[in-house]
């Protein structure tokens, strides 16, 4: 990762939260402790943050917290070809009629471009897919209720979900900050509670992540891979992540990013 996208990144989540610590941020940028430390210290002398023990904190306090992760605008250029070929992949897999939950994320909302002329009704806690299909479908949207997160697009309660609980769907198609051999992967608690009231309601996990996030590590594991009916990937997957699926017994589907769009999306 490029220093100056870590150090937006790191700009991001020291203003998202009181603290946040080195590593939070080795999570997150996928970087060594001493490469964040030297960009803390970068930074610091920038006056651009303010260097503490163990991480960083922002000038200003920030008036709401925010979620630990990469902001939206960060990732969705990140694989971009590769997202929007297992979003077409996705896409492919919904019927005419059939509910769907999508949850919020980059890859998962490249799907929107193709859900444009189908005729399904579909659940998000994603501002930006909600917004996209409300204004380029006749598609019904319902979203829950809770705090708009700006820098993930996401709204989220720390109550629940009491709209969530009454939505059933054939599947629900989700990212993640990792997958592994314990299963997926987020870095924020929010964010895991809120995934994992939604799960619950789909008879379907398909998990929408493109190859990199095998390498991705977090402290904090969603769900297994036992409750994951299939994986949506590029061909960059690494022999050792199909053995893994296939002795889990996920279903496994990798997409073409060379093939064209049928779709050219207004943004990435």
């Amino acid at each position: 990762m490029h220093e100056t996208e870590r150090h937006r990144i790191i700009l991001a989540a020291a203003q998202s939260r009181p603290v946040v610590t080195v590593t939070e941020l080795c999570e997150v940028t996928g970087s060594s402790e001493a490469t964040i430390r030297r960009d803390i210290a970068a930074l610091d002398v920038q006056g651009k943050l303010r260097r503490v023990r163990g991480g960083a904190e922002a000038l200003t306090p920030p008036e709401q917290s925010g979620l630990i992760g990469r902001p939206f605008s960060v990732n969705e250029a990140l694989n971009i070809a590769q997202k929007r070929a297992i979003a077409r992949a996705a896409a492919d897999m919904c019927r005419d009629g059939e509910p769907i939950i999508i949850n919020g994320g980059t890859t998962t909302y490249q799907m929107v471009h193709h859900l444009t002329n189908k005729r399904v009704s579909v659940f998000t806690n994603s501002f930006i897919i909600a917004e996209y299909l409300i204004h380029n479908s006749r598609n019904p949207v319902v979203i829950p209720g809770g705090t708009v997160y700006r820098e993930q697009n996401v709204i989220l309660s720390p109550f629940g979900g009491v709209v969530a609980s009454h939505f059933y769907a054939k599947r629900m198609f989700i990212g993640c900050q990792g997958i592994g051999p314990h299963g997926l992967m987020e870095a924020d608690p929010m964010v895991v509670q809120s995934e994992l009231a939604l799960i619950g309601q789909a008879d379907e996990l398909i998990v929408l992540a493109d190859s990199t996030k095998f390498s991705g590590r977090s402290s904090l594991i969603l769900c297994g891979l036992d409750r994951i009916a299939a994986v949506i990937t590029d061909s960059g997957i690494r022999d050792e992540d199909r053995q893994m699926l296939e002795t889990a017994g996920v279903r496994l589907i990798v997409a073409d990013a060379t093939a064209p769009a049928e779709v050219e999306p207004n943004s990435a």
